[in-house]
Formats: C-alpha cells, structure tokens, sequence
C-alpha cells in the first residue's frame, strides 16, 4: 500500500455550486459524484479547476459492492474511465449495497451490509474485482444508517480491518457516518477509530445533518455540527489525513458560509500536535504481500452459497423496504418504516428534480409528493429514476389523474413526448372521450 498523495482540504463539486467553488480561496481538491458525469463531456467548470492545479477525484454510488452480485463490468469500466479523464489519483466507492437481482429491486439509497462472515467475504471478493479492472487505487467509505442488521458477528472496526487486511483497500472514513450510527445504532465513533487500521486512510468526509425523533438523518443539506467536527478531531489526533472534503449536496448555502465551514475544518487539521505520534507506522507496500487472488475449486463453491445466502438477506430486507412486504424477524419495526419513508422521499425529489414539470402540472409541490408517495407504496423503482418519471405518469393517467382535465392532458402529452408510443389503454379510451365531447 503505497503512501497517498497529499489532497489538502476540498469541497465536493456540484453543479449548483460550481461557480461558488471556484472562487473558494485555498481550495485543494474537490470530489465529483462519478455518475453525474460523462468522460468524455466534462463539465467546463471541472476543467478550469483542473487547469488550475485543483485535483478531481470521482466518488462512485451505484456500484453496490456490498451486494451479493458481483460488481457490474459496465459500472467498473465507466469509473475507471471517468478517473483517467480526470487524471485522479484514486476512485472512490461505499460500503453498501443498493439492489438486489431476485427480485430486481432498487435502493436509490447506499443500505449497510450486515457485519457477518458470509458477507465480508462477499464483499471482499467484490472489492477484488474492482481493485482489478480500475485503472486506480480503489477506497471504500463507511455509510450512514437508519437501521441495524440483528445477529451481527463483527462489529466496525473488525469488520473494517479484516477488510482491508484481506483486499488492501483504503478507507474513506466519513465522520459524519460516524455520528449518524453513534445517535441511530448506539456505536461509539471513538471505539471504530481506535479499531481501524488508519494508515489505510485515504481521506476523510464531513457533512451536516439533522435528528428529527431520536433519529439523525446525514442529509448533506445542513450546516456541520460540532459533534462531528469533535470527532474529527478525534481522528486528527489519531493521523494525519493525507485529505478532508467538505459534502453539501442540497439547500446550499451561500457562499461565505461554504468559506466558513472550510475554514473551520481547516482549524481542525492544522498542524498536528504530539497526539499524533499515536498515528500507526506506515505498513509496507502492498507489493510485499501476496494480491487478492480469486477463489477456485471448493472455496469457490462456498463463495457462490454465501452470495446465495447474502442474497436472500438482503432482498428480503429491501422488498420490506421498497415493496411493502412483511419486515425480517429482527428488525426494529418502526426504523424500518422510518428508512422507507425516508427511501420513498428521496425518490420523490430525485424525479422532481429530474422531471420538474410534474409538480406544477400536479399543482405545487404538497401535491405531487403525496401522489408520488402514493405511487412509491406500491410500485418500487426498478429501472432507474427516468422511467420512474414515466411509470408514476402513467400510473395515474390510468387512474384517471390528475382529477382536473386540463392537468391531464398536459400530463398526457408530457408523458406521450418521452415515450414516444400511444398512451396505455385507458389513456387513449379517455382521450377520444375528451375528443367526443369537444365535437
């Protein structure tokens, strides 16, 4: 595991705040959510940053390491793309999953992997593959949760160390993810860093959030609260991060308050004091210790019945979640109805955001988000946020929604525009109806 380049402090790029960052005064780096952009169309704020000196770096969300599949061949290569045309220095994923294949269910969210042997083992032979078809170092980050998987086996840091002692993987610790289990599944943040293996670091996330009930939601939409800031000065103490990214990725502020928080992690990560000297000596290269190879004859086959068994897990945790069936025994009943609603709200903005028509067809924003809500009970998202837009159109058109005549001809046309094909059944029966009458 070779030594990580310096990063300094950075921010994460969005494109609602691209101009705001780049005129941030001391920024190093920034971090760019690798789905959101195309190699070969670079947004034109990421490239004067890069002509700048200001190093780029893609942050994955979709690949779902965690999961009992292996990763997608398609996903890996376009991150590795993206990393080459930003010329970074690492790629950067989760540990989560995020869908399942029996049945074909969809998170839209990063959910935690239960902390069992069958699953590490899952995940490290994931992070194996990965690790061999990127062109760059790979880091996992540590997620938020809602929810806590019952008969766990390991806890964080064993979890995490055996993780990184099996695949030399770095880490991507987020702070904030700390604080959010601390208040939501009673885990000390101090106990997971004192665990962990911290010359593995690769760098380190703040962000905001927000307790609503005795539950903190990592909403990136906040202001960073001190809590967090003390636990990153819990692990200051600990080493040096060779980075720290500042995440905002809605409700942004403006700019001076993004200074603001710059400055105050800044505060935190200056010059280390003699504490530091507790920091872990660096370990050797990674070349001096035999590479993750993959599993053959009977560990194979033992593999293969542990992503069946992660597999049937997990999708029965995420059909609870998305599809409304019973919750696994286990479960705490009333976090699991909170993470639903929480699923099916970040769903619904998701396709207001990408659909913005919607609401003002459907009359303002109460309006739309209780019939997306209404849709998203019954109806979970399987092939991406675009055809969601499209399935919960047409899932009202067919219920003869919305009630106003007017609203449901423009939904009608909205929906007819992007599909390019006749309207279902009812549709059409309704239209002609409308035609009768205007004869």
């Amino acid at each position: 595991m070779k030594t990580m380049a310096h990063l300094g402090v950075g921010i994460g790029w969005r494109p609602e705040i691209a101009e705001a960052v780049e005129r941030l005064p001391g920024l190093d780096w920034v971090e760019v959510v690798a789905e959101n952009i195309c190699s070969g169309h670079l947004p034109a704020s990421l490239l004067r940053l890069r002509e700048r000196g200001v190093r780029v770096v893609p942050h994955g969300v979709s690949l779902g390491l965690g999961g009992a599949d292996r990763p997608d061949a398609g996903k890996l290569a376009a991150l590795g793309e993206r990393a080459v045309a930003l010329g970074a220095p690492l790629v950067t994923e989760h540990i989560a999953f995020v869908r399942t294949s029996s049945p074909a269910l969809e998170a839209g969210h990063l959910l935690p992997v239960r902390r069992t042997q069958d699953a590490l083992d899952v995940l490290c032979e994931n992070v194996r593959i990965a690790q061999d078809a990127l062109p760059v170092p790979l880091a996992l980050e540590n997620i938020a949760a809602l929810i806590s998987w019952p008969g766990e086996e390991l806890t964080e840091g064993q979890f995490l160390t055996e993780l990184v002692e099996r695949t030399g993987v770095r880490l991507l610790i987020d702070v904030a993810n700390l604080h959010t289990n601390r208040v939501n599944r009673g885990e000390d943040p101090f106990a997971v860093l004192d665990a962990i293996p911290l010359e593995a670091l690769a760098y380190v996330h703040v962000a905001g959030g927000v307790e609503r009930g005795g539950v903190w939601h990592d909403t990136h939409a906040h202001p960073v609260p001190e809590v967090v800031l003390d636990i990153l000065a819990e692990l200051r103490k600990r080493v040096e991060p060779t980075g720290v990214l500042l995440e905002r990725d809605d409700d942004f502020p403006a700019e001076a308050e993004l200074a603001g928080e710059l400055a105050a992690i800044r505060e935190v990560v200056g010059p280390a004091g003699p504490s530091c000297a507790r920091a872990r000596p660096a370990p050797s290269p990674r070349s001096s210790a035999p590479a993750p190879r993959a599993p053959e004859g009977e560990e194979a086959a033992e593999l293969e019945r542990a992503r069946v068994r992660v597999g049937v897990e997990q999708a029965a945790l995420l059909s609870a979640l998305v599809a409304g069936t019973p919750v696994p025994e286990g479960f705490d009943r009333r976090r699991v109805r909170v993470q639903a609603r929480a699923l099916a709200a970040k769903r619904a903005g998701v396709v207001a955001r990408l659909a913005p028509e919607l609401p003002g067809i459907l009359g303002g924003e109460d309006p739309y988000r209780e019939a997306f809500l209404g849709y998203a009970r019954s109806r979970p998202i399987s092939a991406g946020y675009r055809r969601d837009a499209l399935d919960f159109a047409e899932h009202l058109l067919i219920r003869d929604l919305p009630a106003d005549p007017a609203a449901r001809r423009r939904l009608t046309t909205w929906w007819q525009d992007r599909v390019g094909a006749r309207p279902p059944r009812r549709i059409v029966r309704w239209a002609r109806t409308l035609v009768g009458r205007a004869a």
